[in-house]
């Protein structure tokens, strides 16, 4: 099948969200599709063009009506995808409902062009309410069009449980993992008087990052046996540095409390390879969701730790090397981490031989195999 994979912004290396994409890509083109990615750029001059794979599809230019134009003008894709007898186009919502993507998805559905659309995080209103004016008027935008959007798709690929989103009929898939990406952990179990915890995300409140840190807190007013560290990777927004600090100063835990920033490659592996325990997310519940299947948890597995996280995951709440946490604010039991640890049998090589079923290459296939379907 010849397919266009359309997003509506730029890749960053430091991205786990680019790197999905470019995964997703991979194991569409595993399956023997012919796949195109269609992106957004943006020079460091602010030079701006809408790009096919390393050809430029579009050039928007320099100046005010750059930024514009490059969210009111597709015809350009359209032209592309009749050209090159596309198929289907798999879009990724950037939650841009609009009377522009409308009539966009109007003229591909009148030349017989598929479309589907992956929402990542549904129900995703609450998860903006932090967000500065900006993304709250495109919210506002969104809310407005959506449903009409949805009348003009095929399905929407969700990775939640729904069945219908926005009126539109689902397809339902996990987020997936590229095995080749992502290194095992070699070191096994040691009784080591350190304990490592590691949670790896772009910050925000939704993942609750603070409930492990009270933890800690709570976990040092008492003699113990272990140091216990908890090792943040990646970038961490300034309203949950403002929640994080307070609760550091208050209980002197400034040692055990390490922000590494953004970190990839040899660095994150070197990381991951001196952690014992994954932290997922903890605070869904604060953005109003309940089931997902998130990235994170599944980049865990793959790299052979056990972790906690607090939503409905369905793929792993069988898995014996699973602790769930309630969904609620209390502070998480460092001690209960510590145990259940101690008490795992899975090796780093079990745990990833269980999720073998969740590769990109699988899941992708889902949504062709719907479309194919009902050609």
């Amino acid at each position: 099948m010849k397919i266009l994979f359309l997003i509506f912004h730029g890749f960053s290396e430091y991205s786990g969200i680019s790197k999905k994409i470019h995964y997703q890509v991979n194991g569409l083109r595993e399956s023997g599709h012919e796949v195109d990615l269609c992106y957004y750029t943006v020079d460091s001059d602010g030079h701006r063009r809408r790009m096919i794979n390393e050809d430029v599809l579009e050039d928007y230019g320099l100046g005010k009506l750059a930024p514009i134009k490059k969210r009111i003008c597709y015809d350009s894709i359209i032209r592309y995808a009749i050209k090159n007898k596309i198929e289907l186009i798999y879009m990724r919502s950037d939650h841009n409902a609009n009377p522009f993507t409308i009539h966009f998805l109007h003229k591909l559905r009148k030349h017989n062009i598929k479309t589907v659309m992956e929402i990542p995080t549904y129900p995703y209103d609450k998860e903006y309410k932090d967000f500065p004016l900006k993304f709250q008027i495109e919210l506002s935008t969104d809310r407005c069009f959506r449903k009409y959007l949805a009348k003009k798709i095929f399905r929407i690929v969700t990775f939640s449980e729904e069945n219908f989103i926005f009126g539109a009929k689902t397809i339902k898939i996990s987020n997936g993992i590229d095995f080749n990406q992502i290194k095992l952990k070699k070191v096994q179990k040691d009784n080591s008087s350190s304990f490592h915890l590691i949670g790896v995300a772009e910050v925000h409140s939704w993942h609750g990052f603070d409930r492990v840190i009270k933890g800690i807190g709570e976990y040092y007013q008492y003699p113990n046996e272990k140091e216990v560290f908890f090792h943040i990777v990646g970038g961490v927004a300034p309203a949950e540095m403002s929640v994080f600090k307070p609760i550091i100063q208050k209980y002197n835990i400034e040692k055990y409390i390490i922000f590494h920033g953004t970190k990839f490659g040899d660095e994150l592996d070197i990381l991951f390879e001196e952690s014992n325990f994954g932290i997922a997310s903890l605070a869904r519940h604060r953005s109003h969701l309940t089931h997902i299947k998130t990235l994170k948890n599944r980049e865990y597995a793959a790299r052979g730790i056990p972790f906690i996280y607090s939503e409905i995951d369905s793929d792993f709440e069988d898995k014996p090397y699973i602790l769930k946490a309630a969904a609620d604010e209390s502070s998480i039991d460092i001690h209960k981490i510590i145990s259940f640890y101690d008490q795992c049998k899975c090796t780093p090589l079990e745990i990833r031989n269980s999720i073998k079923n969740l590769s990109w290459k699988i899941q992708m296939q889902k949504v062709v195999d719907e479309v194919l379907k009902n050609k």
